[in-house]
């Protein structure tokens, strides 16, 4: 299922926290999802797969569970200059890549 109309709350290089605006889609935990969105200013897409962990009202949280190498790199872009902090961010890869492996 590809989700649209989604409101981007909290983002990582592990998962992401969603606002959903459309109450008319039901969701289950378990459930895979396709999530693409479009970076603020930009035409730059990031295109992932998440695994619905947790429903609560009108917001839902993923776990990634694919993730094409040009959105890992702009989410990576996007995750460092947000955290300010290099060895979060490095702590951060090195999960992403174990998680792959």
């Amino acid at each position: 299922m590809l989700l649209s109309h989604l409101v981007s709350q909290d983002l990582s290089l592990k998962g992401l926290l969603l606002q959903l605006t459309d109450t008319q889609v039901r969701f289950n935990t378990d459930m895979l999802v396709q999530i693409e969105f479009t970076l603020p200013v930009s035409d730059i897409v990031v295109s992932l797969t998440a695994n619905i962990v947790n429903l609560l009202e009108q917001q839902m949280r993923g776990c990634i569970t694919e993730i094409d190498i040009e959105s890992v790199s702009h989410l990576k872009r996007i995750v460092q200059l947000n955290v300010g902090d290099d060895q979060l961010l490095h702590r951060e890869i090195e999960h992403l890549a174990n998680w792959g492996g």
